[in-house]
């Protein structure tokens, strides 16, 4: 999604990275080892990088494309970078990348022993958002997410170290509600850009047409459609949140805190009287450390 407030250096891998610190969750928080904060900070990098292609956020200019080895003239051609950028993708795994994001990325990969896949599957998710715009049942949404989101939840226990099947399965569960509330969120913004995902079967259970989405001001069959979506949010993240008391340590604090800034930020939707249309409703920084101890404390 587009991110607001954060000045250009004309650096590209610079003026993707300092995006971190406008997500909903700490990505490389300063109580992690040295080590974790480069490697998740690379694998952020690379996640932040495809969704600004997937999207059409790059920096003007060109630089992006021009890294990748495209011409002028398919700066703009999205799936075209996607293409690009996987081709570079595979230079990480054998041989030397062009992008400088991805030359950072290198590095972690051989750390950590890191498989192709879970970014892979992040660049299949942006190539689906070039052709798939609306989604007819929560289940298919569901399946957009295991490629959107989840995969980053998998590199953040494999680059920690502390991958198992269960973890896996809890992590999952709260990667995918992350995404479903940043939905929510830039339900404005994502139909500026003609994407739709609230789910085509709950609109039409909850009498919610897409005009109604343009509106300045959500009315009450939206707002209750965005209740509906936030509390399987909130579900899925009270699923997940197991995950934090199976781990011990900084890498405790820092699961608890992708978990609470899901929770803050369904609080927040549900404190907009869930009226997201005119911006994304954020939590403040007081809420969020409320939800983290919360979230230690295994309260749901």
């Amino acid at each position: 999604m587009t991110e607001t407030g954060t000045a250009r250096t004309g650096d590209p891998e610079r003026d993707t990275l300092d995006k971190a610190g406008t997500e909903n969750f700490p990505v490389a928080p300063f109580f992690l080892p040295r080590a974790w904060r480069d490697d998740l900070m690379a694998v952020y990098g690379f996640a932040r990088l495809v969704d600004d292609i997937g999207d059409g956020d790059l920096a003007p200019g060109g630089a992006d494309a021009r890294l990748l080895g495209l011409a002028p003239q398919d700066a703009d051609d999205r799936l075209l970078l996607l293409d690009a950028f996987e081709a570079d993708l595979g230079k990480v795994f054998d041989g030397t990348p062009n992008h400088p994001l991805l030359r950072r990325l290198r590095h972690t990969v051989r750390r950590r022993s890191l498989t192709p896949e879970p970014f892979l599957a992040l660049i299949a998710a942006n190539r689906q958002d070039q052709l798939v715009k609306r989604y007819e049942t929560y289940d298919d949404l569901l399946a957009y997410c295991a490629l959107s989101a989840n995969p980053v939840g998998h590199l953040v226990l494999a680059v920690t170290g502390a991958t198992t099947p269960e973890r896996v399965r809890r992590s999952d569960a709260i990667c995918t509600a992350l995404q479903i509330v940043e939905h929510l969120q830039d339900v404005a913004e994502d139909l500026g850009r003609d994407r739709v995902y609230l789910p085509a079967a709950d609109m039409k259970r909850f009498h919610v047409q897409e005009a109604d989405l343009a509106a300045p001001s959500a009315g009450a069959s939206v707002r209750a459609l965005v209740a509906y979506e936030a509390e399987r949010a909130r579900n899925l993240l009270n699923e997940g949140a197991p995950l934090v008391g199976s781990v011990h340590g900084r890498l405790r604090l820092l699961l608890a805190g992708f978990v609470a800034g899901g929770r803050a930020a369904v609080h927040a939707i549900a404190a907009a009287e869930f009226d997201v249309l005119p911006g994304p409703p954020k939590p403040g920084k007081l809420r969020l450390l409320r939800e983290v101890g919360a979230t230690l404390r295994g309260e749901g």
